[in-house]
């Protein structure tokens, strides 16, 4: 397996931290951006494979972001709001839609000569609007009331909405993948998890879940493994722990 360097925003975070240390696992190269505060995990500093680089992702410039994401064949981003009265009403408001857009532009500006793999964390509540995936007349309803009422959700639906529609198909730089969570939980190892083009519950009202560490494990999949990557660029696919897939 070719030993490459993978970029990852969002490390510190519950999830981040699973796809971190399924990347160290395996052996490749990790160069994280976490805020100046952020705990990280003692063993990061003492892996050579890890290359920690501590600042705030919403000020940082498209020239910075650019050198710090060079000669990196994947990035992959898990940033989310806290779940805090501050994190989700206060700001940056959009966060990850604005590190998405910041991320898709410092990579350009690189021009690698390879595409480099872009991975977004969202939710298995956003539609992937490539497909006809069907929804309800009460979804829809509820789901215009939650963009109202909590704006993370509206964020998370513009940084999938950017790379579909902005990025596309066809970019000669970025290839990408949405990976959609349901409900998220801990577990402590990886099970046995599916991933569906589109989702095969209500996220609403029949949701299912997905563990934290399953999304890690993928997501280092799809980063180590080109067939497997092959399978699902350019899509959205929805992953639930095996047990919810229906």
């Amino acid at each position: 397996m070719v030993n490459h360097k993978t970029v990852v925003l969002g490390a510190s975070g519950a999830t981040g931290k699973h796809l971190v240390s399924q990347l160290l696992h395996s052996g490749q190269n990790v160069k994280v951006i976490v805020r100046p505060g952020a705990k990280i995990p003692d063993v990061w500093s003492e892996d050579e494979n890890i290359n920690i680089i501590r600042a705030e992702i919403s000020k940082t410039d498209e020239s910075s972001l650019a050198t710090l994401v060079r000669n990196c064949h994947a990035v992959a981003c898990c940033l989310g709001h806290n779940l805090t009265w501050k994190g989700i009403y206060g700001k940056p408001r959009k966060l990850v839609s604005q590190a998405i857009q910041l991320l898709c532009k410092a990579i350009s500006l690189n021009e690698p000569e390879k595409p480099v793999k872009l991975l977004l964390m969202n939710t298995a509540g956003n539609q992937n609007r490539d497909l006809s995936e069907p929804i309800s007349f009460a979804e829809k309803c509820l789901i215009r009331l939650i963009r109202v009422v909590l704006p993370p959700h509206t964020d998370n639906e513009a940084a999938a909405e950017y790379i579909r529609s902005q990025i596309g198909q066809s970019h000669p730089f970025i290839e990408w993948v949405v990976v959609r969570p349901d409900t998220l939980t801990d577990r402590k190892e990886v099970s046995d998890y599916v991933l569906c083009p589109s989702p095969s519950r209500s996220a609403i009202f029949n949701p299912g879940k997905t563990s934290r560490i399953n999304v890690g494990h993928v997501m280092a999949k799809l980063i180590k493994e080109d067939s497997f990557w092959e399978k699902w660029k350019g899509q959205m696919p929805v992953i639930y722990n095996d047990e919810y897939s229906s």
